[in-house]
């Protein structure tokens, strides 16, 4: 059992381990579609037994306690990394102003087979944001305003950004480029009650050129087309603030039969229905992450760098200084010289007895 526990330890398994990580990392970078998890996992799980086996059998690491702690500690990582690829979950969704979130609005879903969160829970609405550009449309802060639940019935403002999370339930969600402007529009078929909706334009100022959409509206055949004609003060050649606040847009209505200019409180009349233009208000595009196993992992990095500083504490302090000139009053360098003085009249006598036998 032992022999096969060393065999388990050995190097080479850790090198193929390796190997196969690295090519699992390349296959599911930017968590492509159709990629998986277990490419990650597999590897993962060879490490951590070729590892433990390494630290049951080597007593250079399980006798010093510093190494112990250290290769436990990269035990530790490869199987919360591990557990983290199995329940994580990652997306992405747009939210307009004043709707709020739900799982059904989740795009690009990538999750672990063993995710169990409770998104059902989440609950905040979107409000509005604005979005700093200096010269040149280079983005700088997101102040994205939401209103979250923190109890039942009791609803709390919180400001969102690429670098500050909304923390709920342990799921994170940060802004994104993935910004824009949506009509507000009414739909009243010939036959049956009157619906409003939004229509997310293509993300601004990205997409500044293309600010145009299809829609078909509900119990119709009649496919309408939209373009968004836009006045946010965008100026590419000093800094601006992007505010669907200050904001307004013309919305040119193409028809089967014709083309139609509508400002807002502007409706036309269709063979099925009529549509009218509402308002205009922004939408923001998030991204989802959640890994419950970062916090473990941040607290087992920290103890794994403990183990190693002092085991190499402990190794720099058992070798001695270079060039370090002895106290002649010391109790060491007396010794020392004692010691010379005692070699000294052991190769006079040798020296005398050869003498005596050379005679002889």
């Amino acid at each position: 059992m032992k022999n096969f526990t060393r065999k388990i330890a050995s190097l080479k398994i850790t090198l193929v381990g390796m190997g196969l990580l690295v090519g699992g990392s390349v296959l599911s970078y930017g968590n492509p579609e159709g990629t998986s998890v277990w490419v990650l996992i597999i590897p993962m799980v060879i490490l951590a037994i070729n590892l433990t086996a390494a630290i049951a059998t080597n007593s250079r690491i399980n006798q010093q306690p510093g190494l112990l702690v250290f290769h436990v500690s990269l035990l530790s990582l490869l199987l919360l990394a591990a557990l983290g690829r199995l329940t994580h979950i990652d997306a992405h969704l747009e939210l307009v102003n004043g709707t709020e979130f739900h799982p059904d609005k989740l795009l690009d879903i990538n999750a672990g087979p063993l995710h169990s969160g409770e998104l059902d829970k989440v609950r905040f609405v979107q409000g509005p944001y604005t979005v700093q550009y200096e010269a040149g449309l280079k983005r700088g802060l997101t102040h994205s305003q939401v209103k979250v639940e923190v109890r039942p019935g009791q609803w709390e403002d919180r400001v969102v950004g690429d670098d500050r999370p909304l923390l709920i339930q342990d799921y994170r969600f940060y802004t994104t480029f993935n910004k824009g402007f949506a009509p507000i529009l009414t739909w009243t078929p010939n036959q049956g009650q009157p619906v409003t909706g939004a229509v997310n334009m293509p993300s601004y100022p990205l997409f500044e050129y293309k600010q145009d959409n299809r829609w078909v509206p509900p119990n119709s055949t009649e496919e309408i087309k939209f373009w968004l004609q836009l006045k946010t003060g965008m100026d590419e050649n000093k800094s601006w603030v992007l505010d669907g606040r200050t904001a307004s847009g013309l919305l040119v209505v193409t028809t089967p039969e014709k083309r139609h200019e509508l400002n807002i409180g502007e409706s036309i009349k269709m063979q099925s229905g009529t549509l009218r233009y509402d308002a205009l208000t922004t939408w923001m595009g998030y991204r989802l992450f959640y890994d419950p196993t970062i916090q473990w992992m941040f607290f087992v990095s920290i103890l794994g760098v403990a183990g190693l500083s002092h085991y190499f504490w402990k190794k720099v302090n058992l070798v001695p200084w270079m060039n370090e000139k002895p106290d002649p009053l010391s109790p060491d360098s007396i010794s020392s010289d004692q010691d010379q003085v005692s070699m000294n009249q052991k190769k006079i006598l040798l020296h005398h007895w050869l003498l005596e036998k050379s005679i002889e």
